[in-house]
């Protein structure tokens, strides 16, 4: 074959495997059967391997994935990606029409366009000249990040554009998905395999996207489903929808348009009745002005538009037994009650914990360790304690006794509750002296060991306002520091530097950064290599914590505890949308895997500390005490008699500190 027909060839399979993958995903409907469109395929792969020279961006074979990213670039866009106000009845669809219609010319007559919300990550896709050049995340709404790597891997998402006159620019929007039956088939092979099931289908896909391998994003089965032309601007929303389809883009079909509101209520029952039916997950259905030039003009309050509303369906009930009531301090010194229950469903999540707010609510509900409750999600996100189901409650339950729970699970702490209040908060702390401190702590050596955060400068950029949070150190620039009394240009530039490169640490180290309670160097490396990413950690149940050797009930309640509380959640989101990723060794592979180690005494060659960390990082455990386990007591200038003794008695052998150098090499 010639390059010329070669090229013809290609030419014609590119039409026709790209108008099987239209019809398959756009119009559910089949040309031919899966095998052949695969040796279509196969044939096309062949003959751009012969002929290299006439591959092309756009062309079905570009959907693998391509070598790993060090970081994502991120990518300011050009209209900003909005977020839609939350309504929660008929009486509120109502008054948002009332609102718009006051701030629109007496004549006007608005019509309604309707669609399904999906739960996804939010995705804009850029086209140029009808080829697929950029696909960035929402972020913040006005900066995402470039995933175009990962999303060239989404087998419904067309690499070029179909139609003929396509503009020079397009920019479609939509939600990256993961089928409810896919997700399933996904977790039975998680279960097969003996690993933990995945929380649910939307963080998984948000994961996928986010990976740095785009081979991750490729195996797993992601769907983008577009919801919004940005460009070209068409007059309504429903042409937008039909250009989009016209382009080659998957929708959800559940669009429709109405002419009064009366009808998109009861779109609105409809839709809440057949919604479980649906192949993706849902929460909720959008309701816009359908004129886009009215839309437009209403304009946006904050980070939202006047012109649309996401009504939300009442939240799903399920009944759970709680197993405890653990106290979580949170960043005011506040002591939050959170119910820590058995793992249940609720809203396409999986749920293991609710917080109590405060003793009054605990007595109000009369709730019990013990007892089955009722648990909802309120506007399908927090999960709350509606109902205790007191015909199921153990004879032997006691009321549960606040004050004796807090000196039980905080012995070193004293707690107030002032008149007037409901909450107690630990006494003779501050909101900004518990934030300098727990930056203090994320920055010193056991945890990140961030060069220049120290107590004088953390005190300097809390006092100026600077840091309000442990996710503000990474908004840091160098400009804004150099202002601080304390800082000149060189200081500002290192210190911005040495927060950037802790955003990639050793996972462990991460885990001690964030300052749980009862979790030490040594705890946090066995939940690192237990879980392997934060995301597991923070889905873990009490069952699983438990499990570790060396992590007994406390602790676990207080892991527990950490991973409830709200604004923990919300900090770890924030850092992760910042760029902290922090990354996992298996140590099992190490060369000191298996082996445990103490040191006595004063080494000349580096602190204690440090020593050990250089332990740690070929993989060997430190313990406090000489035990039958202890590998070996490495011994420095005048080492404590108890632990030489011990070691003797116990035939554990002793080196020096140069063997110890030797050992670390």
């Amino acid at each position: 074959m010639t390059k010329d027909e070669a090229n013809a060839r290609i030419l014609k399979l590119r039409e026709l495997i790209n108008d099987y993958r239209y019809h398959y995903h756009v119009l559910d409907e089949s040309i031919m059967s899966e095998p052949a469109a695969d040796s279509l395929k196969h044939e096309l792969a062949k003959l751009e391997e012969e002929f290299p020279e006439l591959i092309t961006p756009d062309s079905p074979t570009q959907r693998v994935a391509g070598q790993p990213l060090d970081k994502f670039t991120k990518v300011t866009h050009k209209r900003r990606m909005i977020s839609l106000a939350d309504v929660f009845s008929e009486e509120e669809v109502r008054e948002w029409v009332v609102r718009n219609y006051k701030l629109v010319p007496p004549k006007t007559k608005f019509e309604f366009f309707t669609d399904i919300k999906m739960d996804g990550l939010a995705m804009s896709l850029h086209y140029e000249n009808g080829v697929l050049k950029q696909a960035v995340t929402r972020g913040d709404g006005l900066v995402g990040e470039d995933v175009t790597m990962n999303v060239r891997t989404i087998e419904n998402i067309p690499l070029k554009l179909r139609g003929e006159n396509i503009p020079e620019i397009v920019e479609a929007r939509g939600e990256v998905v993961i089928f409810k039956a896919d997700f399933e088939r996904l977790n039975e092979i998680q279960e097969k395999h003996g690993e933990k099931p995945y929380a649910n289908p939307r963080n998984l896909a948000a994961g996928s996207i986010r990976q740095l391998d785009p081979k991750i994003a490729a195996s797993r089965p992601l769907h983008f489903m577009a919801y919004d032309l940005i460009s070209p601007n068409l007059p309504t929303h429903k042409e937008a929808y039909e250009k989009l389809r016209e382009f080659g883009f998957q929708t959800s079909k559940q669009e429709k348009v109405f002419e009064n509101i009366e009808d998109v209520l009861g779109e609105i029952k409809r839709l809440g009745e057949t919604r479980a039916s649906l192949p993706f997950g849902t929460d909720g259905m959008v309701i816009k002005i359908n004129d886009r030039e009215i839309y437009d003009q209403l304009g946006i309050i904050g980070k939202t538009p006047r012109a649309a509303v996401a009504f939300k369906y009442p939240a799903e009930e399920s009944t759970t037994e709680v197993k405890d009531i653990v106290i979580q301090i949170g960043r005011t010194g506040a002591a939050t009650p959170v119910a820590i229950f058995d793992p249940v469903q609720l809203a396409g999540s999986t749920i293991r914990h609710a917080t109590l707010h405060n003793a009054d609510e605990i007595a109000r509900l009369d709730l019990r360790i013990g007892d089955t409750v009722i648990i909802y999600k309120a506007g399908d996100i927090i999960p709350q304690v509606k109902e205790v189901l007191k015909t199921l409650r153990p004879e032997n339950s006691k009321p549960f006794d606040y004050e004796k729970a807090l000196k039980e699970q905080y012995p070193d702490l004293d707690f107030e509750r002032k008149d007037g209040e409901v909450v107690y908060r630990v006494k003779g702390l501050t909101s900004d002296l518990i934030l300098k401190r727990a930056i203090e702590y994320y920055a010193s050596k056991p945890a990140l060991n961030i060069e220049g955060l120290g107590e004088k400068n953390v005190e300097a950029l809390v006092d100026a306002g600077l840091v309000k949070n442990i996710s503000d150190l990474y908004r840091l620039k160098p400009e804004t520091v150099s202002k601080l009394e304390r800082f000149a240009d060189l200081s500002a530039n290192n210190l911005v530097a040495a927060i950037d490169a802790s955003k990639t640490a050793p996972l462990a180290k991460f885990i001690a950064a964030l300052g749980i309670r009862h979790v030490g160097v040594q705890t946090a490396i066995s939940l690192a290599n237990t879980f392997k990413n934060i995301e597991n950690l923070t889905n873990a149940t009490e069952e699983d914590l438990l499990q570790i050797p060396d992590i007994g009930l406390v602790v676990a309640e207080s892991i527990l505890a950490y991973f409830s509380d709200e604004d923990n959640l919300k900090q770890l989101n924030e850092l992760k949308e910042l760029g902290v990723n922090p990354t996992f060794t298996d140590s099992s592979k190490l060369p000191l895997a298996g082996q445990s180690y103490i040191i006595s005494g004063t080494l000349e060659s580096m602190g204690r500390e440090e020593a050990e960390d250089k332990l740690r990082e070929k993989g060997a455990t430190i313990t406090s005490g000489v035990t039958k386990t202890t590998t070996a007591l490495i011994v420095g200038d005048k080492p404590g008699k108890s632990k030489t003794d011990k070691a003797e008695k116990l035939g554990i052998k002793t080196i020096t500190e140069q063997d110890f150098l030797k050992l670390i090499k």
